[in-house]
């Protein structure tokens, strides 16, 4: 009986080590069906906004040369 409380306390200081606990890793992103529409839409609207650029530039020329 007397070997009981002793291996209990051993057990409990075990337990309270000053080991770091392990890191927790953090979950991989999973790819949605979603994703490549997304990526999709912004490559157009990417794509939208070079082709304003380079109308509003040549507006501007075609001004500059009217003038």
């Amino acid at each position: 009986m007397k070997p009981l409380p002793i291996l209990l306390c051993v057990l409990a200081l075990a337990a309270c080590s000053d080991k770091p606990p392990p890191p927790i890793a953090k979950p991989a992103q999973v790819a949605t069906p979603w994703d490549a529409l997304k990526a999709d839409e912004q490559r157009a609207k990417n794509v939208q906004k070079m082709v304003d650029k380079q109308a509003e530039e040549q507006r501007k020329q075609a001004e500059a040369q009217q003038q």
